[in-house]
């Protein structure tokens, strides 16, 4: 499955959110949309095969990179809910857009990863495995779906 940013750009932010739990499922992962207003700040929901929860949080911007960058306050929430309401191990937002300098700054600080419109492309447009667009993540050990196995470099 390959969706390409003029396909994601032209969707609903609901059906963004359903974009991204396939995605998450053609890389191996158990996922489901949880978005709505009481979703405690998860959109999708995902366990890979090692049994590791990924909370994403999905922000879809109708202009893309033209319109308003993301702020710090999203992923001040996501850090506030995701492990501690979620038990995540990874958070993650991801966006058609991008984000400011201060959110950037700060999810690193939280250990909350972010997925710009770039790395968007490379994972839904080019069919990169989710974990080969985050830096610092290894993929889960069992049950790799076998056309992502080589797709980055993996640290024991």
């Amino acid at each position: 499955m390959r969706v390409p940013l003029k396909e994601i750009d032209a969707l609903h932010h609901r059906e963004f959110e359903f974009t991204v739990r396939d995605l998450m499922r053609r890389d191996g992962f158990e996922a489901e949309r949880f978005g709505g207003a009481h979703d405690d700040v998860c959109d999708v929901r995902g366990v890979d095969a090692d049994g590791r929860i990924w909370v994403v949080q999905c922000k879809h911007k109708q202009d893309g990179w033209e319109g308003k960058a993301i702020g710090v306050e999203v992923p001040q929430r996501l850090n506030g809910t995701a492990q501690t309401v979620h038990g995540a191990r990874f958070a993650v937002i991801i966006t058609n857009g991008g984000f400011t300098l201060s959110a950037v700054e700060r999810s690193e600080t939280y250990g909350v990863h972010l997925i710009d419109r770039g790395r968007l492309e490379l994972w839904a447009a080019e069919g990169r495995a989710l974990w080969t667009v985050l830096e610092g993540v290894k993929p889960a050990r069992r049950e790799i779906p076998e056309e992502y196995a080589g797709a980055g470099p993996v640290a024991g």
